[in-house]
């Protein structure tokens, strides 16, 4: 699969153009290298609909070479950005409820992920985001684990007084009710903060940290095993006025090749955990295992922490965090 990037003359044009979308050409932003399983999805979208012959083409802006990763969510809203593939916690500044997407222990593997991502939890959640203006195309969660510079890291203690990247609200909570101090940043952004020394550790998705090459900035891996506390849903994202502006043939082209780029993206994820668990391991770096002592002893510091500050600080949370977990 090839990836289409453009040259910067031609991100200009695009801009210059006006931030109506395009009803035969879209564009799509995601962080990524093409080598990521994130864009992989991307590229099954764009291809399939390009070999639909309804007129409309996808061109796929990686590597955050569109927008920065945490500020995607806002020019989809505004019609100024057509998809997205994006971690939708990034968003939780514009809607809190989106937070519940990276709530720590709340997913405990890639089929109950996916039977959440079928659910009425999820359904409330994309009536947020329509009144943004956004649609789900393509669901999808991630696993992930954490690593440690110097040490390490599978139980609450471990953090303690460690300076940690966590990815989204909920687990900057629970790392810092652990004794971790917080450094907020995107996790194409760890490589540099472990090699300047402004991270002691970190934890993002299995495919990021394969994808960023963190292996090489680190002593120790904890992957998901057969616990995973780290579960975030990363989909690919659509302007809904785009979409509508659409004509019917276009629309089902489009809808084809999401729910093609779905199973892809379910069965992809369940192998990314073991294989990046492989590309450490052949790098030299330490494998620890979270056990399920440790996996308890983090979900009871989380619902002391992120569950008890989300249900304090949106509204309606302790519905949507009842509806999450009543999910088998």
């Amino acid at each position: 699969m090839k990836t289409k990037f453009l040259t910067t003359a031609a991100l200009v044009a695009c801009f210059g153009f006006g931030t109506a979308a395009s009803a035969e050409t879209l564009r799509l932003s995601h962080q990524w290298s093409n080598k990521d399983i994130r864009h992989e999805v991307a590229q099954i979208v764009a291809d399939e609909v390009a070999g639909a012959g309804v007129d409309l083409e996808i061109q796929i802006f990686g590597s955050k070479s569109l927008f920065k990763p945490r500020e995607q969510y806002r020019p989809l809203s505004r019609g100024q950005l057509d998809m997205a593939v994006l971690p939708l916690s990034y968003a939780g500044g514009q809607q809190p409820a989106f937070n519940l997407t990276l709530m720590p222990g709340l997913v405990k593997n890639h089929d109950h992920a996916a039977r959440l991502s079928a659910s009425p939890f999820m359904a409330a959640l994309e009536e947020k985001m329509a009144d943004d203006d956004v649609m789900v195309l393509v669901h999808g969660y991630l696993a992930g684990g954490f690593v440690g510079k110097d040490k390490c890291i599978t139980a609450p203690e471990d953090v303690k007084g460690l300076q940690t990247r966590a990815a989204g609200k909920a687990f900057e909570q629970m790392l810092a009710g652990a004794g971790a101090s917080i450094a907020s940043m995107a996790s194409s952004e760890i490589y540099n903060a472990m090699q300047t020394g402004v991270l002691n550790a970190a934890n993002t998705s299995s495919s990021s940290f394969v994808s960023y090459r963190i292996y090489e900035q680190v002593s120790c891996y904890t992957p998901a095993g057969d616990v995973a506390l780290w579960f975030m849903y990363q989909p690919l994202l659509m302007n809904k006025s785009a979409f509508e502006g659409l004509n019917a043939e276009q629309q089902a082209a489009l809808t084809a090749a999401a729910a093609k780029a779905e199973a892809y993206y379910l069965a992809e994820a369940k192998k990314q955990d073991a294989a990046s668990e492989q590309v450490f391991r052949d790098a030299g770096v330490e494998i620890a295992q979270m056990s399920a002592e440790d996996f308890a002893a983090w979900r009871a510091l989380a619902q002391e922490t992120s569950y008890k500050a989300f249900v304090e600080e949106v509204p309606d949370g302790q519905a949507l965090l009842d509806m999450a977990l009543s999910v088998e």
